[in-house]
C-alpha cells in the first residue's frame, strides 16, 4: 500500500464539542508531487443522551471505568461505520479515527483520546489507524493541532484556515514554516450555555446576539494567562473547566449576555493572529454556522481587508474528518504528518497506531 497513489479512505473525527460523529468516506490521488481530494459520502451521527453523559464525566471516571468506555465507544464507532459503509456500499483501504479526548497535558507527557480501534477494526473488518497524537508528545510537542499538516497539503490556497470547533485553532506559513496553535475555546463554552436554555447549540448565534457584552468580564476572559503564551500551544477540557468556566457562573449577567460577551471574547482573539493584510481566510467547523460569530470575526477583522471564505457544507462540517483520513494515508506512506513547527516537538513525526493490516 506504500506505493499507491489513490487511496479511499473513512475518516472520523469525535469533537470535544460532542456534536456527534463526524464520518467521511474520502478520495485521495497524488499527481505530480501534488496531493487532490475529493469528499464522496459524509454524514454525522449524533451519539445517543447516554452516551453524550458518559463522555462527560469521562474525566472523572476510575481507570476501570474508562477503559470500559473505551471499549464501548470503540464498539459504538465501529457499528456506525459498519452501517455507513453498508449504507454506500463503498471499497475502503483504511479508517483513520481520532477518538474522543478525555485528557490531554502534554506538559505533562500524555494525551489520551478513547474509542478503542480494536474494537472499531471488528466490527468493520477494516484496518483502523488512531492514536495520532501520542508519539509527538513523546518527543516534546503539544501532540496538537493535527490539522495543519492537510491545510498545507490539501488549502494551500488559503493564507489562514481557522476551524471553529469544541476548541478554535488555526493554521498558516509564517516564514516557509508551518505555524498553528489553539486560540480559544469556541463551541465547547458556547454549547456549554446553550444547554442553560434547555437548547443543544445557539442556532445561527441567535441568543448572542440579543445579548449584551459584559465589557468587565471581558476584560477578564482577555487577562487569562494563556492568551499571552507563544505558540506552540493547545487546549483541552481541563484547561477550560479550570480556568474558563468558573468566570460563566450565573451572576447578575444572563446567559445570553454570556453569550454576546463569549462570542466577543472569541472574535477579538481570532482577529488578533490575522496579521497579514489582505489575506484569504478559510473558516470551517461547526462555529462556521453561528452568523453572529462570524460577523464578529469579519468585523474584527475588518481593518486588514481580510478577505473571509466560507466553503460549502460539506467542506465545513467535515475537514477535521478529511484531514485525519489524511493523516491516515500519511501514515501508511510512511510520511511525516505531524510538523515539529506547530507542535513544538523535537522533530517531525509519522504517528499513529495501526490495527487489522496484513
Amino acid at each position: 500500500m506504500k506505493n499507491k497513489t489513490q487511496f479511499n479512505v473513512i475518516g472520523l473525527m469525535s469533537g470535544t464539542s460532542l456534536d456527534g460523529l463526524d464520518i467521511a468516506y474520502c478520495h485521495f490521488r497524488l499527481d505530480d508531487q501534488q496531493w487532490g481530494f475529493k469528499i464522496i459520502h459524509a454524514e454525522t451521527v449524533e451519539y445517543p443522551l447516554e452516551m453524550i453523559e458518559k463522555l462527560m464525566k469521562s474525566t472523572t471516571l476510575s481507570g476501570l471505568q474508562l477503559t470500559q468506555l473505551d471499549h464501548e465507544l470503540g464498539s459504538y464507532i465501529g457499528n456506525a461505520v459498519h452501517r455507513f459503509v453498508n449504507k454506500y456500499q463503498v471499497e475502503v483501504d483504511l479508517i483513520a479515527s481520532h477518538g474522543h479526548t478525555v485528557f490531554h497535558q502534554p506538559e505533562k507527557g500524555f494525551t489520551l483520546q478513547i474509542g478503542n480501534i480494536n474494537d472499531i477494526s471488528a466490527k468493520t473488518g477494516l484496518p483502523v489507524i488512531g492514536d495520532f497524537r501520542s508519539l509527538d508528545v513523546a518527543y516534546g510537542g503539544q501532540g496538537a493541532p493535527l490539522v495543519p499538516i492537510g491545510d498545507k497539503l490539501l488549502f494551500s490556497d488559503y493564507d489562514y484556515c481557522l476551524n471553529l470547533g469544541g476548541i478554535a485553532n488555526i493554521s498558516y506559513e509564517n516564514n516557509g514554516q508551518r505555524i498553528a496553535f489553539d486560540i480559544s475555546p469556541c463551541n465547547m463554552v458556547l454549547n456549554h450555555l446553550a444547554a442553560r436554555l434547555g437548547k443543544s447549540y445557539d442556532h445561527e448565534g441567535g441568543f448572542a446576539r440579543s445579548g449584551h457584552v459584559d465589557k468587565e468580564l471581558l476584560k477578564q476572559f482577555n487577562n487569562l494567562p494563556f492568551y499571552a503564551s507563544p505558540a506552540p500551544k493547545s487546549l483541552g477540557f481541563e484547561w477550560v473547566e479550570r480556568n474558563f468556566f468558573p468566570l460563566l457562573e450565573p451572576g447578575q449577567q444572563s446567559t445570553e449576555d454570556l453569550l454576546a460577551t463569549c462570542v466577543e471574547h472569541f472574535a477579538f482573539q481570532i482577529s488578533r493572529t490575522i496579521s497579514k493584510p489582505g489575506s484569504r481566510l478559510l473558516i470551517t467547523g461547526g462555529g462556521t454556522f453561528n452568523n453572529y460569530l462570524i460577523e464578529r470575526i469579519t468585523s474584527h477583522s475588518g481593518g486588514r481587508n481580510t478577505e473571509v471564505i466560507i466553503p460549502d457544507k460539506e467542506v465545513i462540517g467535515f475537514k477535521e474528518a478529511l484531514i485525519f483520513a489524511f493523516l491516515g494515508v500519511l501514515k501508511i506512506t510512511g510520511q511525516s504528518n505531524c510538523m515539529s513547527s506547530v507542535t513544538g516537538a523535537s522533530q517531525n513525526t509519522c504517528g499513529g497506531v495501526s490495527v487489522g493490516f496484513m
